[in-house]
């Protein structure tokens, strides 16, 4: 897989729910190191008896979890970066499981009350 050289991108770019943005956090960029170190934070806050890690962004951390199951625990969902919360949510009804933990290593906007961002974007920074 070719990763991108940089985090942070300038231009104007469309989301996965198709918002405009003049940035964007491209979490390609991310290290495998760096991937580790963000699922053992995640492994230090959370107990979880399975991953799922939304596609394509949430599938390297995903990836990088799955070793620290504990059975009867509740799934855990995973993606890189949240803009409207769509995504999560969408992957919370695929997999059809309401009892879950979602986790992104990015917010840019508001979480639903069942996922929690490693990182948050202020609102500020967000239009140039």
């Amino acid at each position: 897989m070719k990763r991108s050289p940089h985090l942070i991108n300038f231009g104007w770019f469309a989301s996965h729910s198709n918002r405009r943005l003049p940035w964007k956090i491209d979490c390609d960029a991310l290290t495998d190191h760096a991937i580790t170190a963000i699922a053992q934070i995640i492994r230090g806050r959370f107990a979880f008896g399975g991953v799922y890690g939304v596609p394509s962004g949430g599938t390297r951390l995903a990836n990088a979890l799955e070793s620290r199951l504990t059975p009867e625990y509740p799934l855990l969902i995973v993606d890189d970066v949240l803009t409207t919360g769509k995504s999560m949510n969408d992957a919370r009804q695929r997999v059809g499981m309401p009892n879950t933990i979602g986790v992104v290593i990015f917010a840019r906007g508001l979480c639903p009350n069942w996922v929690w961002p490693i990182f948050s974007v202020n609102d500020w920074s967000q239009a140039l």
